[in-house]
């Protein structure tokens, strides 16, 4: 009997459905591929759950996110909701918050066809290859917060004005729990473990070094483990990223360091990364909903159809299938296929695929 799988599938705001629907079709054919079934359930977050339900995170959503066996989301977000009370963001960070997807991953390397895409030097970025865990439901985007007004001193001059404050807290527990999945990822790599903190500074630092260096020391004496402030690690990136195998951080730190870790691979349009906790485990790409292309066909799916291979690999235990999606991407780019984003200068017109055409090399290129 072939394998079935349930996918809720969240295509959410600008070039979102686009890209959506070429990932799908590369899904559809490994299913034919590996003889598996997949079977969808399209539902809203985001901006166009705010104009449907005035909601960004229906209740519809979240009980089909949690039925499924995983969550295949593209993008949310655009200036058309800027400004509202209710943001499209605040469904993504309430997906996380419910499928207690507390651990995300960002594979970071290059595709050797695309080497010069990057701001970088060919030889500082040549033969990367990091991973990123970031811990996400924690930290100070979902820590203790307030607004106040009238406040005494806090105006021009000493004069009553606005104050503001956010809370970046930590549990003991919250950092063993993402320190472990650094760990083990690392075992299954170079075993080399860099845990990013400020704890020159901030107590909430002082305590994640503590308990990584605690666990590290009991349970994984065989991983090499080394500690970095973050304003040293974001030099590090771009100065010698080939010094890193994985990269243990809390979210906010993480969150700069995965964006500023695109730019080695020429463009935020390749990079997939999923969450993963005690729920159902999410897959997304990295990039936004770049709501300024939206609609024109010109969007790069690759990152998207990226995210199916991790799926597949951390879902639903399919690393042949994951293999086969990644290689066909790298054949593709090999063969001097693009889109518009990683084009560079100069670039042979005829070689640029729209986002349909992208998607059909790559199912070409499947095996």
């Amino acid at each position: 009997m072939s394998k079935k799988f349930r996918i809720c599938t969240l295509p959410g705001d600008g070039i979102g459905p686009e890209i959506m629907e070429q990932a799908l079709r590369v899904l559809d054919k490994i299913g034919e591929l590996y003889d598996c079934e997949f079977e969808y359930d399209e539902e809203l977050i985001g901006g166009c759950a705010i104009d449907a339900v005035d909601n960004p995170w229906p209740e519809k959503t979240e009980k089909a996110a949690l039925d499924s066996d995983a969550v295949l989301l593209a993008a949310v977000g655009g200036k058309k909701w800027d400004h509202g009370e209710k943001r499209p963001e605040q469904g993504l960070l309430a997906l996380r918050k419910s499928m207690n997807a507390y651990c995300n991953l960002r594979p970071v390397s290059i595709f050797e066809p695309l080497i010069d895409s990057s701001t970088l030097k060919p030889d500082v970025i040549r033969g990367v290859d990091l991973m990123i865990v970031r811990e996400l439901t924690g930290g100070i985007y979902f820590g203790r917060r307030n607004t106040s007004s009238d406040v005494e001193g806090a105006g021009v001059n000493g004069t009553k004005g606005w104050r503001a404050y956010d809370t970046m807290e930590y549990s003991e527990y919250e950092i063993e729990r993402i320190a472990r999945y650094a760990f083990e990822m690392a075992r299954k790599r170079r075993s080399h473990v860099t845990s990013v903190d400020k704890a020159n500074v901030l107590d909430s630092s002082k305590l994640w070094r503590k308990v990584v260096h605690e666990l590290g020391e009991a349970e994984y004496p065989d991983v090499e483990l080394d500690d970095m402030l973050v304003d040293a690690a974001a030099m590090q990136l771009v100065k010698n990223p080939g010094f890193f195998d994985v990269i243990l951080t809390e979210n906010t730190f993480g969150d700069i360091l995965s964006d500023e870790a695109s730019m080695i691979s020429g463009s935020l349009g390749m990079l997939a990364s999923a969450s993963l906790g005690s729920k159902t485990p999410i897959f997304e790409p990295c990039h936004g909903s770049a709501p300024d292309i939206a609609g024109q066909g010109i969007a790069n799916p690759l990152a998207q159809i990226l995210s199916v291979a991790m799926m597949l690999r951390y879902a639903f235990d399919m690393p042949e299938a994951a293999d086969s999606i990644e290689n066909a991407v790298d054949e593709v780019l090999k063969a001097g296929w693009l889109t518009r984003d990683l084009a560079g200068e100069g670039a042979d017109e005829s070689k640029i695929l729209n986002t349909v055409e992208m998607g059909d090399k790559v199912i070409a290129a499947l095996k």
